[in-house]
């Protein structure tokens, strides 16, 4: 059931001026019965000025007698003529319980030496603490930095493994942007590099030479002085016996 905006002093204006059960207006208000009945007594709500529910269109009139003349029947709220879109509730800092809130610092510790991609933000997110802390953890000006040893949050049940890994890829993908961002500021465009720097050059295959004929080799035949004089002597003899 929708309560109204003021409860209390909803309920101050309804015992004032309906003769409505202090079970009726308990139950509309989300109030406890000794509260309303606290209320027409004097002795809560003093100082509170009553809110009419029926001209901030909460309550009709007819709703107000119908419940007067039945005093087992309930309020019902009239509804509302705007729709209100619901409001999400702001996520807080992470609740730590005692026993564990002596070890966010060691917590901090690890993750400012394992993971330095991670902001402030996001550790403080994380483990539940501030940034005031993690910056003296950092400086080694924490009054109790002496004894503080980094030790993994997961392990010490102040984070999930599923949280820390969400976390460490949302710093990366915005370091990324971050480093693209700088790059293309410079001037620098990023390309693809030519294909004569990433395809490797064909290897050289060894050419196998043809086989040299037979008389290729008889003409790269080498002759010495006295074979060749030896055949010229032939030759002379057969020209005497023919004379």
């Amino acid at each position: 059931m929708i309560q109204p905006l003021m409860p209390k002093a909803t309920a101050v204006w309804l015992v004032e001026n309906t003769s409505l059960t202090f079970d009726q207006i308990a139950d509309f208000c989300g109030l406890h019965v000794l509260e309303v009945k606290g209320i027409a007594d004097g002795d809560v709500a003093q100082g509170i000025k009553g809110m009419d529910p029926v001209a901030s269109g909460q309550l009709s009139r007819a709703e107000i007698e119908r419940c007067q003349g039945n005093p087992a029947t309930r309020l019902m709220a009239a509804e509302s003529k705007y729709k209100v879109p619901p409001v999400p509730p702001r996520k807080g800092p992470r609740y730590t319980p005692v026993s564990r809130r002596q070890d966010r610092p060691d917590a901090i510790a690890w993750l400012l030496r394992n993971h330095p991609e991670l902001t402030d933000a996001q550790i403080a997110k994380m483990v539940g603490t501030t940034k005031p802390t993690i910056q003296s953890i950092r400086d080694r000006t924490h009054w109790n930095a002496a004894n503080i040893k980094p030790v993994d949050p997961v392990t010490l049940g102040l984070a999930t493994q599923i949280e820390l890994d969400a976390a460490v890829q949302k710093a990366a993908r915005k370091l990324e942007r971050e480093r693209k961002k700088a790059a293309k500021a410079a001037g620098g465009v990023d390309t693809l590099l030519p294909a004569s720097e990433t395809i490797a050059p064909a290897p050289q295959h060894a050419t196998i030479a043809a086989p040299e004929r037979e008389e290729e080799r008889e003409e790269r035949k080498s002759y010495d002085a006295d074979s060749v004089f030896a055949k010229l002597k032939d030759v002379k003899i057969e020209e005497d016996d023919e004379e």
